[in-house]
């Protein structure tokens, strides 16, 4: 069985179909049709609910798309959707603000703008408009072009006041202690199950007892199959709960990121070590999919447009991959082999991700390119990890996504600026030779001359900000 709040409500649940979204368990099951459903992949946020978690002896809070949450990931934690806001009869202030900004006119996107708002009052001081923006990127209006609800966001944030949630907030963080999870729970309909270990070992065990499951971490990718392409999962294995796979540990030569770490928890660890990692995490989908994402999985479901793999690849990383008490280190560009085929074995999964750190001769960069700034997919991404001394390169690591059917180093482009003096002429020819690395496909987000006159005027654009720091824009590119 599965514990959490709704809430302050407790409900547990035993033979729960674990295929069931968290929108659908709402809608379906509990008749709160506050919560809708816009595009069910995760792209517009009408869904939004906000999840409670134990954070010591506070609750911290983060929006999700609950279209992509299955309800097993509840488990241990506290569910609060838009219906729970209004207390006594009264507007929660950021209902109040929306109302009193006109910040909604056909109101269907309204509840998930409303939760972002909540999550937003509650992990802020005060009003940021950058932070502001950042937490609503996620949640698309086709009505109000976003100027009230971004008034609506600063009058929440401005006229902020406690609320029944932190009047609540100790007895909450009570109720939570009592229902964390303390051995491997299990959610089971019959003919579907879900499985909740909570050491790696555990998992690896069940995993070598279940070689067919799917794991299941964020889900905001294996979600889709369910609500996309209507198939059915039989057996998933949740690996949320491993807090060893959830770790952020830095040494003196690495960062040791857990498989199962939301990006949201990489953010300010390899923003620090590199910047642009930090800004392209910034437009990693949105918000409230990095909640929930991870780095793990945006590594594992191998998709040759993944935004992590080709800074991850730039940079050197490795992965750590385990079957039963046997561990093995992968470089992880020897982890893609062909479209959406990797060199993980049967019962075997990615535990943690291992990235060197910043030295400081090395001249890192990434871009992203799409047709939105925010919360879209790459058409190409780019990423440039260079050593350049008294005007010669002496190592050149270049990885690309979008450009083939696995996220790839340009080998032939390396090897034209390897040893050679950093000039505009290297420049072309190591240019001339991604015509050699890669054969582009065309598809609906670019031609294949698209991404390849892109891929190498990123590389010009990485010299010339090389050459000039000052005028750099890094991940910020965009078309």
């Amino acid at each position: 069985m599965i514990q959490f709040l709704l809430n302050r409500e407790l409900r547990t649940e035993h033979a729960l179909d674990p295929n069931v979204t968290v929108l659908n368990y709402l809608r379906e099951h509990l008749g709160k049709s506050g919560t809708k459903e816009g595009c069910a992949s995760g792209d517009c946020g009408a869904c939004t609910v906000v999840v409670g978690e134990l954070d010591g002896e506070r609750v911290r809070y983060r929006t999700l798309n609950s279209c992509l949450t299955f309800v097993s990931s509840l488990h241990g934690k506290q569910l609060i959707t838009v219906e729970d806001l209004k207390h006594q009869g009264q507007l929660h202030s950021v209902q109040q603000a929306m109302v009193d900004c006109h910040g909604s006119q056909c109101g269907f996107c309204t509840p998930g703008f409303v939760m972002s708002l909540f999550a937003l009052q509650k992990n802020s001081s005060g009003f940021d408009k950058a932070d502001t923006m950042e937490a609503l990127a996620g949640n698309l209006c086709r009505c109000t072009g976003y100027r009230p609800i971004i008034d609506a966001a600063e009058q929440a944030c401005c006229r902020k006041q406690p609320d029944q949630f932190d009047a609540a907030e100790a007895q909450t963080v009570a109720q939570l202690k009592a229902i964390a999870p303390q051995d491997t729970a299990e959610l089971n309909s019959g003919d579907k199950r879900c499985l909740l270990p909570l050491t790696v070992a555990d998992l690896a065990d069940i995993y070598a007892a279940n070689p067919e499951a799917r794991l299941l971490a964020g889900g905001t990718d294996l979600a889709l199959e369910v609500t996309q392409f209507h198939r059915e999962l039989p057996v998933m294995i949740y690996v949320g709960h491993i807090e060893a796979m959830k770790r952020v540990d830095v040494t003196a030569e690495s960062i040791e990121i857990g498989a199962a770490t939301a990006l949201s928890d990489c953010y300010e660890t390899l923003a620090q070590d590199y910047p642009d990692f930090g800004e392209l995490l910034h437009r990693f989908a949105s918000l409230q999919i990095r909640n929930q994402g991870t780095l793990g999985g945006n590594i594992g479901n191998a998709s040759p447009i993944g935004d992590a793999p080709p800074l991850l690849i730039a940079l050197g990383a490795q992965i750590v991959l385990r079957k039963g008490s046997e561990s093995r280190t992968l470089p992880i560009e020897d982890y893609f082999l062909d479209y959406k085929v990797t060199a993980r074995q049967e019962a075997e999964f990615i535990e943690k991700i291992i990235v060197p750190r910043h030295q400081a001769s090395q001249a890192f960069r990434a871009y992203k390119v799409s047709k939105r700034l925010d919360d879209d997919i790459s058409a190409v991404c780019a990423a440039f990890n260079l050593v350049v001394e008294d005007g010669v390169v002496q190592s050149a690591r270049i990885a690309f996504g979008g450009m083939a059917a696995i996220p790839k180093r340009a080998a032939a482009c390396e090897a034209a600026l390897q040893g050679s003096a950093w000039y505009p002429g290297v420049i072309e020819r190591a240019c001339a030779a991604l015509a050699e690395d890669f054969t582009p496909l065309s598809d609906f987000r670019a031609s294949k001359e698209y991404r390849l006159l892109t891929a190498q005027n990123l590389l010009r654009k990485f010299f010339l900000e090389l050459q000039a720091p000052e005028v750099e824009t890094r991940v910020t590119a965009y078309v």
